[in-house]
């Protein structure tokens, strides 16, 4: 999007959605795993969001040839590392202060420029190289090791930027070929069987009444923050959209410290930060090098 069309105050406002919607979605995860694993968690979310989807389709197109893909396979794939980065995600919330999981998820356009080459057939120039190695500088601050005790949360923060960056490159693929509301309806679908079958092999629990709100919060939200950020990023370039995803940090901060009791990190933002930059000046076009004489 040229930055004439923008429309950055309403970006602004997609945005604003997008941070609550995600920090809704981590207390509520948090709340319910007091009960349920990940895997009962990722079943009804999904099933609540299948139910969510399957209505709009219904409401909106009235017959289902828009769930029709010519690209099972890249759904499937999509769909494993998805479900992979969100249980990683959901576990995380549980273990480490949340400041810290989101300045970790931060890393995810780190973990899909390195890896684009490898799925997409992209270049890994100098400057992604460069990009990247300030990145991890920004999660040895974040993670402090050697300061503090690393643990399984941490690995499961990386993890998940890991499994939300393939699915990000996959969803590039299939958004060739398939609607948004195609790639929901698969998702929501195959995350509730993935989440349905871990469940019993692992030992599957009724969530209690007073979990039914919740789950139901986690469902609706893991939807509305996903269509604000893409709201966002269709009313203005990512190089104005990026810097407005940083305050969901401090935000998030407040909340762990408010609702939890966790302490307050002043490296976190500054690990955090030096990620964000890193990836603002991956968004930024490549100055090109004088032209030579003919």
């Amino acid at each position: 999007m040229h930055s004439e069309h923008a429309h950055p105050l309403k970006a602004a406002l997609w945005m604003c959605g997008a941070i609550a919607s995600f920090t809704l979605m981590a207390v509520a995860g948090r709340t319910v795993q007091v009960e349920l694993s990940s895997f009962e968690l990722m079943f009804w979310r999904s099933l609540f969001g299948f139910a969510i989807v399957a209505g709009l389709i219904r409401w909106r197109k009235r017959n289902w040839d828009v769930v029709r893909t010519r690209v099972p396979t890249l759904h499937l794939i999509r769909n494993v590392f998805h479900f992979f980065g969100q249980n990683m995600w959901f576990y995380g919330i549980t273990v480490i202060p949340l400041s810290q999981l989101v300045a970790l998820e931060f890393t995810l356009p780190i973990w899909v420029l390195l890896l684009a080459p490898l799925l997409l057939g992209e270049t890994l120039t100098r400057r992604k190289i460069v990009v990247a190695l300030i990145g991890f500088a920004g999660v040895l601050l974040v993670a402090q090791p050697g300061v503090q005790p690393l643990n399984a949360g941490h690995a499961a923060g990386i993890l998940a930027a890991i499994g939300f960056a393939v699915n990000l490159i996959f969803t590039r693929k299939i958004m060739r070929h398939d609607t948004v509301l195609c790639v929901l309806f698969w998702m929501t679908l195959s995350q509730a069987a993935m989440g349905l079958i871990l469940s019993l092999a692992f030992g599957f629990s009724a969530p209690s009444l007073a979990l039914w709100p919740w789950l139901a919060i986690i469902a609706i939200t893991g939807l509305t923050a996903h269509y604000s950020l893409t709201s966002a990023l269709g009313l203005a370039p990512a190089l104005l959209v990026a810097p407005m995803e940083f305050a969901r940090l401090p935000i998030i901060a407040l909340v762990g410290m408010w609702l939890y009791g966790e302490g307050f990190d002043p490296l976190v933002i500054v690990g955090a930060a030096v990620i964000f930059s890193a990836n603002l000046w991956n968004l930024r076009p490549a100055t090109p090098g004088p032209r030579r004489a003919p």
